[in-house]
């Protein structure tokens, strides 16, 4: 991911990395990731949340699918 995608930003690439990933590996909704982050200090919007994993969701797949191998790989 390029720094260029994180530019204008209010928060930091580490936290938008993290509630994209919570919100897209464990299947939480957005209140549920806006919540978690509040008992940890972070005043995130649900709608940031959701702006972000539409922005940055899909490229963040694509990471990761490319840096795991295929089950039926040797």
């Amino acid at each position: 991911m390029s720094s260029s995608s994180y530019r204008r930003h209010r928060f930091p690439m580490a936290v938008i990395q993290q509630v994209v990933w919570l919100y897209f590996c464990f299947s939480l909704s957005l209140r549920d990731v806006e919540d978690m982050l509040s008992q940890r200090g972070i005043d995130v919007s649900y709608e940031k949340v959701r702006s972000w994993s539409l922005k940055l969701g899909l490229a963040y797949a694509r990471k990761l699918r490319r840096s795991h191998p295929r089950a039926d790989a040797r």
